[in-house]
């Protein structure tokens, strides 16, 4: 009689030998097995049609759920398979119903165990497949980190990015080909990683910030004696009582993707990037000296963005679509970069422009609104507390235009 239901089974590095005897039922009497290479070679005495898993899965999916009628289906997964793996987007595709699934221990589970450290409040992670840039903002300041890995972002490229962003107060544990006859398992510093090669592809990272390291930064508007910036000219520089109410326009969310133009010394990008954390912040600067100190304020804040030097809107083609822009500075080509900006911002997204002159402002406002765009204007009269003697006065900043522009019939 066959199952209708597709089984997807989650598998350690032991094999059959850690499935119960339920479990091992289906596999042995399943007409299609599927599974990655290393899951089908744990079961060579199956007489069941194979179906490897490799790209293409939404595909193998289809193939599936119209077979699963008339053909008992046992799917293979590592570990969890609801933990980073195939059962979730089986499951939403082909409904609840036409699947029954079968966990096994995850590695993180495996790995915290061996570590002998509780794990419900630790951050999880993954490069596993995925960029690693971004890691380093979405990880800053956090006690206790799990990481999933891969044969590119292994133990050692994780520990040379982290030392790149100054991340030292990290220490490590490497749990390696958890429940395999061949598994190793050891506390390093990020220095001693960094500088290893024998790491075994299957491996889960742990970071615990070592007791007494300093506090992350918190919040955001962060002083501006905080950001390397331009000399002799030093204070080229989104005013933070500016930069605030701009990050406040600009309504990021945590996986929102930003382009921070005219960056200068970084800083708004800065922020952006550690507001959206889960997204993608792209700076452009036409001036090299600007350059080197974005370069020193991402690493400073450990904010992992893409900086390109370049006078916009040259460089903006290779950027994906925005849910934000900002405009701190155009070089003259004010009208034409604002027309690519708003044919290209996302649905629901914003535009932020900063203008010290009037001129800016009404270029500005005629250009939106040819756009399309509603427009919004605060003008930001700042004065900071300066000490005179045994005394207080007040010195003004320059007054700045904040110049939002969105869509309202999208």
């Amino acid at each position: 009689m066959v199952n209708n239901r597709i089984q997807i089974i989650g598998i350690g590095d032991d094999g059959a030998s850690g499935l119960n005897e339920q479990v091992l039922s289906y596999v042995r009497e399943a007409q299609v097995l599927v599974g990655g290479e290393r899951h089908l070679a744990m079961f060579p005495e199956s007489q069941a049609e194979r179906i490897v898993l490799k790209g293409g899965l939404s595909g193998i999916v289809d193939d599936l759920l119209e077979r699963r009628t008339r053909s008992s289906i046992v799917v293979l997964a590592s570990g969890d398979p609801l933990f980073f793996g195939v059962a979730g987007f089986i499951a939403k595709k082909a409904g609840a119903g036409a699947v029954q699934i079968h966990p096994h221990l995850s590695s993180v589970q495996l790995a915290f165990a061996r570590l002998g450290d509780s794990w419900q409040d630790a951050v999880l992670e993954s490069v596993h497949g995925r960029p690693i840039r971004g890691l380093a903002q979405r990880i800053d300041g956090k006690a206790k980190i799990a990481l999933l890995t891969d044969e590119t972002n292994n133990p050692a490229v994780i520990a040379r990015y982290l030392l790149d962003f100054g991340m030292d107060e990290y220490e490590a544990f490497v749990a390696e080909n958890l429940g395999g006859e061949d598994e190793r398992c050891g506390h390093w510093t990020l220095a001693d990683m960094a500088a290893s090669s024998t790491f075994s592809p299957l491996n889960i990272v742990i970071l615990r910030r070592k007791s007494g390291s300093a506090e992350a930064r918190r919040g955001f508007g962060f002083e501006d004696e905080e950001f390397h910036q331009r000399k002799p000219d030093k204070g080229l520089i989104t005013k933070k009582e500016v930069r605030v109410l701009s990050l406040s326009e600009l309504k990021l969310k945590a996986d929102s993707i930003v382009w921070d133009i005219g960056a200068g010394s970084g800083s708004v990008a800065v922020e952006c990037a550690k507001l959206a954390s889960r997204g993608q912040v792209y700076a452009v600067e036409k001036n090299e000296a600007d350059m080197e100190n974005i370069e020193l304020n991402l690493r400073k804040f450990r904010a992992d963005f893409t900086a390109i030097q370049a006078k916009a809107p040259a460089g903006l083609d290779g950027f994906p679509d925005p849910d934000a822009v900002f405009i701190g500075g155009s070089g003259g080509e004010l009208r034409e970069l604002l027309h690519i900006c708003c044919s290209r911002l996302r649905v629901g997204g914003r535009i932020v422009v900063n203008a010290a002159t009037i001129e800016t402002l009404a270029d500005t406002q005629k250009a939106l609104r040819e756009e399309g765009y509603e427009v919004r204007v605060a003008l930001v009269q700042i004065a900071r507390s300066k000490p005179i003697l045994d005394m207080t006065r007040f010195e003004g900043l320059n007054p700045i235009y904040v110049i939002t522009g969105w869509r309202n019939d999208i």
